[in-house]
């Protein structure tokens, strides 16, 4: 399970989505999450799913990549819809009790399912094309108005993208752990909910213990390179906004443009 995590693994490459701008990416990310809860019936998500399924064949991103980042979240939504098939109303297609399933129960679990589905795998693009130093600096320039609140843009931004870094090294690290317990006899798969958890102790512990050495070897070496935050500093690489963002944004207008068709022109599909 811990292998099937690819939060903050990027894919290097040269499809049209890697070389879009990273505040370019960011922003579209950012509109789709919002439109993707807009769409208020399956003609408008539909639309939505067409654009991931597009943007992820652009990515150059194996597609297995995208399955085992859903794969982390299987239970999620698995139980997610299972709760959503005992509301709404329609016709009863199955009852015990008071316990019900009707055809809106449904159709409201398969909504669910599509948004939650869709939500991580746009995410994912995201952080499978673009580098953890173009995210750094793509959300520098994006917080710069900030600055006018006295608030420390960039190292609120290196800080994130450090966090979201580090985060295949920590599963890495936690794999690892996992490996020499069970190599011990330390057996964590077996047993009650609470035997479980008591199991794990033995490699939280190391793994807190490892992750505060990497922090500090960090802290050391950037404060070796006379690291002083965001004053002064200039960039190797200036971002730049092409005509590929201009597409990439004229199209994204164009799908949230269909989606509010949907919802104006079409009555919900959910009941």
């Amino acid at each position: 399970m811990v292998r099937d995590i690819t939060l903050g693994q990027y894919f290097p490459g040269k499809s049209f989505i890697h070389r879009l701008d990273p505040r370019v990416k960011i922003v579209i990310t950012f509109v789709y999450i919002v439109f993707i809860f807009v769409a208020s019936n399956f003609e408008g998500l539909l639309t939505m799913s067409a654009l991931i399924l597009g943007v992820l064949l652009l990515s150059g991103v194996p597609l297995k990549q995208y399955f085992k980042s859903l794969k982390a979240i299987l239970f999620v939504v698995i139980f997610t819809s299972v709760l959503n098939l005992f509301y709404g109303g329609g016709r009863v297609l199955w009852s015990w009790g008071f316990v019900q399933i009707t055809s809106g129960g449904v159709s409201n679990a398969v909504f669910i399912t599509i948004r939650i589905v869709s939500l991580i795998l746009f995410s994912s693009v995201l952080t499978f094309t673009t580098s953890p130093t173009e995210l750094t600096d793509a959300l520098e320039r994006i917080m710069k108005p900030l600055k006018l609140f006295h608030v420390k843009v960039h190292e609120i931004a290196m800080m994130m993208t450090i966090a979201l870094r580090f985060v295949p090294t920590l599963l890495e690290e936690t794999d690892k752990i996992m490996s020499a317990q069970k190599a011990r006899g330390a057996d964590m798969e077996s047993g009650g909910l609470m035997q479980r958890i008591r199991g794990l102790i033995p490699v939280l512990i190391p793994l807190f213990v490892s992750s505060f050495r990497r922090a500090y070897d960090l802290a050391m070496a950037m404060e070796c390179r006379c690291y002083h935050g965001g004053e002064g500093r200039t960039k190797m690489k200036v971002l730049h906004v092409s005509g590929l963002d201009a597409v990439a944004a004229a199209l994204t207008l164009v799908v949230c443009a269909a989606v509010i068709f949907c919802g104006i022109y079409f009555p919900a599909s959910l009941h």
